[in-house]
């Protein structure tokens, strides 16, 4: 598909419209004038008094007319929207879409020697390396077993076929009742997609993953028009394993410090609970039939 990973010619427009239409004006202190409103949320002439700007000219910035907006402005608009830091960075990179082309294109089709090597470093541990699009570029045993143990362990070493953390839970069947709690796990999924689509605005592979997921699930083109964006590196996630019944983990997710947009996600349950158990129970039962992840030689 052609269109941008950001999904629309004015991205800008389209995030504010909907950062503007959740709030009400007595949200902000603003009285309302007019007998009937046409629109929800504020109007574009309150947002710019709470903000400091003409109306013409924030007019114009979510028209896309204006790709040039001050940190000033960008700050008391950022202000007047409640925005939280995630979505100050989002609107900062979609303001300044020139600074993200200009980084370099990210070319990395599989996991750095290290990262192997810290993922079999800790087979009591789920682990999984992601790459910036969400692919699953390594998994240990145990991330395998949790997350995607109908896969084929050396799928991750596949290009051609190499499983997506997104593409699974919308598209992939098994991957689908593996969490209970599934309304928050799709919106943390496609919130953190949004901030990879503002960061790396002209990625094909990205433009292409987020084409695919809104022409075949319903459920994400109706959360991505949303604009919901937030940077979901940590928290807590509920399982239903198929063989060991539910879990409730803490994730995290580390990213590398190179540049590459490579991260390690790693889930952990509380010392003595019922999920560490079920871990456990998870390793003995799937643990001999998946191979030993080994560090790849460069």
């Amino acid at each position: 598909m052609d269109a941008p990973a950001t999904d629309s010619p004015n991205a800008l427009g389209d995030f504010l419209r909907t950062r503007r239409a959740r709030l009400r004006p007595e949200d902000v202190g603003v009285v309302p004038y007019g007998a009937r409103r046409r629109v929800p949320g504020l109007r574009r002439e309150e947002l710019a008094q709470l903000a400091g700007v003409s109306v013409a000219y924030y007019t114009r910035l979510e028209q896309g007319q204006s790709h040039n907006a001050s940190e000033g402005v960008l700050d008391a608009l950022a202000r007047a929207l409640r925005l939280t830091a995630d979505e100050r960075a989002h609107l900062r990179a979609l303001a300044r879409p020139a600074r993200a082309r200009r980084r370099p294109a990210v070319r990395h089709d599989k996991a750095r020697p290290g990262v192997r090597q810290l993922l079999a470093a800790v087979p009591g541990v789920p682990a999984v390396a992601l790459g910036p699009r969400f692919e699953i570029l390594a998994w240990n045993r145990l991330g395998h077993a949790l997350l995607a143990g109908h896969l084929d362990a050396d799928s991750p070493d596949r290009p051609l076929d190499r499983p997506n953390a997104q593409r699974m839970l919308f598209l992939d069947p098994h991957t689908r009742e593996l969490y209970p709690d599934r309304d928050e796990e799709v919106r943390r999924a496609v919130s953190a997609l949004r901030v990879a689509a503002g960061q790396h605005p002209d990625d094909p592979q990205l433009t292409e993953l987020i084409g695919e997921l809104s022409m075949k699930s319903t459920e994400f083109a109706a959360l991505w028009s949303r604009h919901v964006v937030r940077n979901c590196t940590f928290g807590t996630k509920k399982f239903h394993h198929p063989l060991v019944g539910g879990l409730e983990l803490d994730f995290e997710m580390l990213r590398t410090p190179d540049g590459s947009g490579q991260g390690v996600l790693m889930y952990t349950a509380a010392e003595g609970s019922p999920s560490e158990a079920a871990l456990r129970l998870l390793a003995a039962e799937r643990g001999p039939e998946l191979r030993v992840l080994e560090p790849e030689r460069p």
